[in-house]
């Protein structure tokens, strides 16, 4: 990535803070009395659905352990993601993804029109994943993604949809908390991603950066899915803002812990009870640092709105209902080149 293009250059107000902050009371819970395969007493239950209901309030942000993922897949999978980007770039280029198919390797993503400082590989848990053609509301015809298969690293696909099946299980085992916790059925969430679900998985590549006082691995932004299940290695670099002095904060890598927030549809389904915070990855001007997070993203057809149960005269609905794959289409436009005007968000759809 040579010298400081200045697409990579972030505005003063947004630049990285080398001061860090450590992340001080990000919660870190324990799901054994869920992943645990004896029988777990009520109270241990209801104490787990507590703990996440606070932490998506507090935070939108926690850590999982005793999560139920094999640590053994995990190693693979960032075994496998580091011999893929060890590859020399033209080799990488083979399976370079576009605007007509988002999936496969890309090097000049853009977060808030401004440039990341990574590379990237996409792959979609189901293959082939439909989604409309265009971001018009009027136009009913549907595109579908195909995911890539490179010959390299041996078995790297298979690794790849091994660790998808994975992250899906504990998807909705989240979900059934987060639904609790909400007051909800524990299955209330369920529908929207039986089938045809939209989720995707990343590996994240960021190379070591010369210019870390004016790069971001990633720009800030929030998830615009449901949940989002990141693996980060042991190099650290995801931030927060805490919401409660909007301060960036470090997240500090934990092994075999998953960090775990909550995307823009949940606040939408929970009518803003739980809010999808702003993020953003640091570079590391010694060291390069791997990531993998999973998007857990219902099906195209999804319209999204507050839910009924959450909603009455006291607490109207906050949010106009929209199509999560119209959504979706209209965001990843956003990635591929600097727009004029902001990238879609839920705000968007405020109900004044």
């Amino acid at each position: 990535m040579g010298e400081v293009d200045p697409a990579f250059v972030q505005d003063p107000q947004h630049r990285p803070n080398l001061s860090i902050i450590q992340a001080e009371g990000i919660p870190i819970i324990d799901l054994s009395p869920i992943t645990n395969h004896t029988l777990s007493d009520s109270s241990s239950i209801e104490g787990l659905v507590k703990e996440i209901g606070s932490a998506c309030k507090e935070w939108g942000f926690f850590q999982v352990t005793n999560h139920g993922v094999p640590l053994s897949l995990r190693q693979r999978i960032e075994e496998a993601s580091r011999l893929f980007f060890a590859q020399s770039l033209e080799e990488k280029r083979k399976y370079r993804r576009d605007e007509i198919s988002p999936t496969g390797y890309y090097d000049t993503e853009h977060t808030k029109n401004v440039r990341d400082w990574k590379e990237v590989f996409d792959f979609q848990a189901r293959d082939p994943t439909f989604i409309p053609l265009t971001s018009d509301e009027h136009d009913d015809r549907l595109n579908h993604w195909n995911n890539p298969s490179p010959q390299y690293p041996p078995h790297f696909r298979d690794i790849i949809e091994e660790y998808i099946q994975e992250m899906e299980k504990l998807c909705f085992k989240l979900l059934e908390l987060i639904a609790l916790s909400l007051g909800l059925e524990a299955k209330r969430f369920e529908e929207f991603f039986i089938k045809d679900q939209t989720s995707n998985i990343r590996l994240n590549h960021y190379p070591p950066c010369p210019y870390p006082h004016l790069a971001l691995g990633v720009g800030r932004h929030k998830d615009g899915g449901a949940l989002t299940i990141l693996a980060q290695d042991e190099v650290g670099g995801l931030e927060v803002k805490r919401k409660a002095d909007q301060q960036w904060v470090r997240v500090k890598p934990t092994p075999d812990t998953y960090i775990i927030n909550v995307g823009d549809v949940i606040q939408v389904w929970s009518n803003d009870a739980y809010e999808s915070v702003e993020h953003r990855a640091m570079v590391n001007s010694e060291k390069e640092r791997f990531s993998i997070p999973f998007f857990f993203n219902p099906a195209h057809y999804t319209e999204v709105k507050p839910l009924e149960e959450l909603t009455n005269e006291k607490n109207p609905p906050k949010y106009r209902p929209y199509k999560w794959g119209k959504f979706l289409v209209r965001r990843k436009g956003g990635n591929f080149k600097k727009q004029n005007v902001e990238n879609l968000q839920i705000y968007h759809f405020k109900i004044a």
